[in-house]
């Protein structure tokens, strides 16, 4: 082959071999940038200045966390319990006789959710044996063991201060929480510290000793809310000293133990100190990036493309016995109207009798009230600090704690010297209401007298009834379950009365939601139980129709109340869809204050929506 015929086949290759390169870096480079989009190019050359940003970690790490200041998150805590005395001459006698009953009190800080740091004042007394027959805290005859070793009983009053090193073992072992999480209701911890005790003499020269004192404590606390301001502990402790407790040094032709001890248990509380959110540790760092540019190009800006979020939002609202709130018209001038705001943070029937004096009358003399006017309250929205905040508000809002009140002359009595006014119960001849109803159920007559009442409550319509309502009705793996009192707050505010019943991150992504949202659809779902109490010609039907119009009443209530969302507001009238969640429940129980018949008197609401 001749030269020229190599040179040629060489530079064939090399160019190949070059656009081949060359479409590689394009097709690599386009690659790189597949999921951004140009937004705008300036087709001008420039040169990029130096540029000094910031930007925040903020990726959430359960095992980092950030000390606080010296102010957050202290707590108080204290104790009573009994314990035994461990000495030189502890076996000489019966075990009771070594056992005393001990209290402490407390103050501490935690510098991280694992470790912290706790000061403690202790006063007990130490009961005991002793070999010495006189003197050294003995008092009493002096007894006789079986083999004629003569020893008395021993007590040592005293009290101590220490300071110890606290540590979360949960917390430590499976990473800090978060403020107002489900988890790690129960922790465990382990206490050691140093201190020093004093001796308390009994009228000898052997009395008023000081002392080192050293701790070793094992603790388990149990938190009853995700909020974990209180805590119920249970305490396993053991108080270290020198032999100074009964006075036997070794001096002696015997040898005498280095340490006598206090092994006991403790029962008592912790209650952290500070605002609402000082509880809650910051987990994101800091960290500053330089970038700096000296070379001349063509600037482009790309944003990334962001993928549409889809998800479904769901809540209960859960309502009292023949109440849907269509026709909850307070005749009071100027009065903005709301059923749900009567839900959120209603006071009784949200009635009051017109002449106190004539009710005051009344009970002095014991009359019927029955015939004295009332009137309506006006409503008031729950996102305020109520004046009447010494009795239960809202409906199935507070665990334990109902709707309903006394209609004994000492509460009615007690309430108006507080309030002001005497609250009333909507009479209606023999039935007397005491809870809200709708006009036309006024004259519906249920099972029992005792329906009238609401006795019980289990929080359904608050968030920390979510728990219940998971258990018992269908909800989809894909459903964000929310309360009412979470929508409520976002509907007005997160304050006042109601932020004791929302959750910080579940209001947040409703207001995002409802914000920067896209609302594709919401199904609104009425529901009412089986129960009623007609006794007519074709009761079953006139039962059905009742029960049906006031689940499509609280449907229609919930979708109104929706609509004055200034967000919800841009929603299309067609996006609402009205159904029934399987027609009417049955429900056996003949009362209509047990759980079966509050959860099936409802509406499930479920928001569909896509975000970026």
């Amino acid at each position: 082959m001749k030269l020229i015929d190599v040179v040629r086949k060489a530079a064939a290759s090399l160019l190949v071999w070059g656009v081949a390169s060359f479409n590689y870096a394009v097709f690599a480079q386009e690659d790189k940038y597949k999921d951004y989009r140009e937004v705008y190019r300036d087709t001008t050359d420039y040169v990029a200045p130096t540029e000094l940003g910031i930007k925040k970690d903020t990726i959430v790490d359960p095992l980092r966390v950030v000390t606080n200041k010296f102010g957050k998150n202290w707590f108080i805590f204290a104790t009573g319990g009994l314990h035994t005395y461990r000495g030189d001459y502890s076996t000489m006698g019966k075990f009771s006789g070594t056992l005393s009953p001990d209290w402490s009190i407390g103050i501490g800080k935690w510098f991280t959710p694992g470790i912290g740091l706790k000061v403690e004042f202790i006063r007990s007394n130490s009961r005991g044996y002793t070999g010495y027959t006189t003197g050294h805290y003995g008092y009493g005859d002096v007894l006789y063991k079986e083999d004629g070793t003569p020893y008395r009983k021993m007590k040592t009053g005293w009290w101590d201060i220490s300071g110890s090193a606290v540590l979360n073992l949960s917390r430590l072992f499976m990473g800090y929480e978060g403020y107002n999480s489900p988890r790690l209701m129960n922790q465990f911890m382990a206490n050691i510290g140093i201190g020093g005790v004093h001796h308390l003499g009994y009228e000898h020269s052997h009395g008023s000793d000081n002392e080192w004192s050293g701790h070793v404590e094992l603790q388990y606390s149990r938190f009853f809310n995700r909020k974990k301001r209180f805590s119920l502990d249970i305490k396993a402790r053991g108080i270290f000293y020198q032999t100074n407790f009964d006075l036997e040094y070794g001096q002696a032709d015997h040898a005498a133990n280095k340490w006598d001890c206090n092994l006991g248990i403790d029962v008592g509380f912790t209650y952290y100190l500070g605002k609402q959110r000082s509880n809650g540790w910051g987990r994101a760092t800091t960290q500053l990036y330089k970038r700096d540019y000296r070379e001349r190009k063509i600037l482009v800006v790309r944003e990334k493309e962001h993928p549409v979020k889809y998800g479904t939002i769901t809540f209960y609202v859960f309502y009292p016995n023949n109440y849907s709130g269509r026709n909850d018209a307070p005749q009071v001038q100027s009065s903005v109207v709301n059923a749900l705001d009567y839900l959120a943070g209603g006071i009784f029937t949200q009635k009051q009798y017109v002449n106190s004096d004539a009710v005051t009358s009344c009970i002095e003399k014991g009359t019927s009230m029955n015939s004295l006017a009332i009137q309506d309250l006006p409503t008031e929205t729950a996102d305020r600090d109520f004046e009447i905040n010494f009795v239960p508000r809202g409906y199935e809002m507070l665990k334990d704690q109902p709707l309903s009140y006394s209609l004994e002359a000492s509460a009615m009595t007690d309430f108006y010297k507080k309030a002001g006014y005497y609250y009333a119960p909507i009479y209606d001849g023999l039935h007397t209401w005491k809870y809200r109803i709708d006009n036309e159920t006024l004259k519906q007559q249920l099972l029992s007298y005792d329906n009238y009442t609401e006795t019980t409550s289990y929080g359904l319509n608050s968030h920390d009834g979510l728990d219940i309502i998971r258990q018992h009705m269908d909800i989809d793996s894909n459903e964000e379950l929310v309360s009412f009192a979470d929508v409520y707050a976002v509907m007005n505010s997160d304050k006042g009365y109601i932020s004791q019943f929302t959750n910080a991150e579940s209001v947040s992504h409703i207001q995002n939601v409802f914000k920067d949202g896209v609302i594709t659809m919401i199904q609104v779902e009425g529901l009412a139980t089986s129960q009623d109490n007609y006794t007519g010609a074709n009761a079953e039907q006139v039962g059905i129709e009742r029960n049906t119009a006031l689940s499509q009443n609280r449907a229609q209530t919930v979708i109104s109340w929706l609509k004055t969302n200034e967000h919800m507001k841009e929603v299309a009238s067609q996006i609402y869809l009205v159904g029934h969640m399987n027609g009417i429940r049955t429900v056996n129980d003949k009362s209509t204050r047990g759980l079966n018949a509050k959860l099936n008197r409802c509406v499930k609401v479920r928001i569909h929506y896509m975000i970026r």
